[in-house]
């Protein structure tokens, strides 16, 4: 009895050591590329491996990467291969390559910078600097990760558009998908048309038979003379 009352307390604490690390787990997280290093080609950081430094982390949909560098050097993402291959910011296509800082090189005055970029899409994305004609990601600044969906995007990263309601169907003017057998106008039972044209067929027969009749009788006056 002794050895399980001293068995609760530890494993309170145990179960609290757990779930204190799965939550830590699920949240969003912040990355800063290259950690102390910082986001430079090898010209200026000789021993930066990028690709080194991104393998057996695990990037979800709301992380941050957190880019310190200078107005020298410029952070490009896409989620185009052959860009990222190229290392050519110039020619890539609006809807899939984003600039988040320019690099400034007649600026004779460096200054550092910090920039942050949000992974908003799953899949493959790459990343490296477009600077001085793709010479910096030539030279070591670039490299290449794979997003997850992990919880998905907060609510403060998501599109607007994306989370806008449905209009409703009677928003909008439609036709309906078959012809309405009412007049709008004049709304009416349909028994009413089908009882008036059969009046106007009784009526059409009663004056048939009366001109066959008038026939027979003048018929019959010709036989007699």
């Amino acid at each position: 009895m002794e050895q399980r009352t001293g068995l609760l307390p530890f494993l309170s604490f145990s179960s609290l050591i757990l779930l204190s690390f799965w939550g830590s787990v699920d949240a969003y997280k912040n990355y800063t590329v290259g950690d102390s290093l910082g986001w430079y080609d090898t010209t200026v950081k000789s021993n930066v491996n990028y690709q080194k430094w991104a393998a057996g982390k695990n990037f979800s949909l709301g992380d941050f990467l957190i880019f310190d560098t200078d107005n020298n050097h410029s952070v490009v993402q896409t989620y185009n291969f052959t860009t990222y291959k190229l290392c050519d910011y110039d020619n890539s296509v609006d809807n899939d390559t984003v600039e988040w800082s320019s690099a400034n090189p007649s600026n004779t005055l460096t200054q550092g910078v910090t920039v942050a970029v949000p992974l908003l899409k799953e899949g493959p994305t790459y990343f490296f600097s477009g600077d001085y004609d793709g010479e910096q990601c030539d030279n070591g600044q670039h490299f290449k990760i794979t997003v997850s969906h992990g919880k998905g995007l907060p609510d403060s990263l998501k599109d607007p558009s994306d989370q806008a309601p449905a209009p409703n169907a009677a928003d909008y003017d439609s036709t309906p998908d078959t012809a309405v057998p009412f007049d709008l106008n004049n709304p009416h039972d349909q028994d009413a048309d089908v009882k008036k044209d059969s009046g106007s067929i009784s009526l059409h027969g009663k004056f048939l038979d009366m001109k066959l009749h008038g026939i027979l009788l003048l018929l019959g006056f010709v036989y007699m003379f």
